[in-house]
């Protein structure tokens, strides 16, 4: 696993041997010649977070872009991605059942709050009635009760990112792919708004894939940490 140190080791597999949660296996990535990662191998359990961390320009948002299935094509990869044992490498961004987080809460200004939710809600559940009461309870758990005909314009940074965060839930995704979310944060929320975002995928049980420069956000993930060189 040549330009990465796994500095906190994470467990491989379920006790059965079942390869369940996120899978990388022999992930290379090269851009010009210049490889960026040659050879990672790392397992993210259900429940679990791994944070990788590094320089700028040593690949963790270009891993995390493969991963997801919107790698740039000047980039040259190969390895394979599986998720829950399925392998996911080959399958188009919106077929993967990948929820993503940036560093912006990327939240729709011409929807409401609630309308921002349904979008991103799974179309297994069906009605209107349904969806509402769906949003509703998700608004409900995220500390916005009542705030479904809000504009997003009104909200404050740490009811933004629990908006986002809920609508990336309502998709039942089946792991999270976490880029620098906590990045934009005053400090003092950013603590409230990690412990919240980790509290509800480890709740759900969803391998979660955490791209960071902040220690703080990998001791606060408190799992196992991929370090990349430059």
């Amino acid at each position: 696993m040549d330009g990465a140190v796994v500095t906190r080791q994470a467990k491989q597999s379920d006790e059965d041997g079942s390869e369940a949660g996120l899978v990388l296996r022999d992930i290379s990535i090269s851009i010009n010649g210049a490889a960026l990662l040659d050879g990672l191998d790392l397992t993210v359990p259900p429940g679990d977070v791994v944070t990788v961390m590094g320089p700028s320009g040593s690949g963790k948002s270009t891993l995390l872009a493969y991963v997801a299935g919107f790698l740039d094509k000047a980039f040259t990869a190969r390895g394979d991605v599986l998720l829950n044992g399925a392998d996911i490498t080959t399958l188009p961004a919106q077929q993967r059942r990948l929820g993503i987080l940036f560093q912006d809460d990327l939240l729709f200004p011409h929807l409401s709050v609630g309308a921002n939710l349904a979008f991103g809600l799974d179309a297994a559940v069906r009605g209107r009635r349904a969806r509402r009461a769906r949003v509703e309870e998700a608004l409900e758990q995220a500390g916005l009760a009542g705030f479904y005909e809000r504009d997003p314009a009104t909200l404050s940074g740490g009811q933004r990112a629990r908006a986002a965060l809920m609508r990336t839930l309502l998709a039942s995704p089946r792991a999270l792919l976490l880029d620098e979310p906590f990045s934009k944060l005053d400090r003092p929320l950013r603590k409230d708004i990690r412990a919240f975002v980790f509290g509800h995928a480890r709740a759900l049980g969803l391998p979660t894939l955490l791209v960071t420069h902040d220690h703080e956000d990998a001791d606060a993930a408190d799992g196992p940490v991929v370090t990349l060189a430059a």
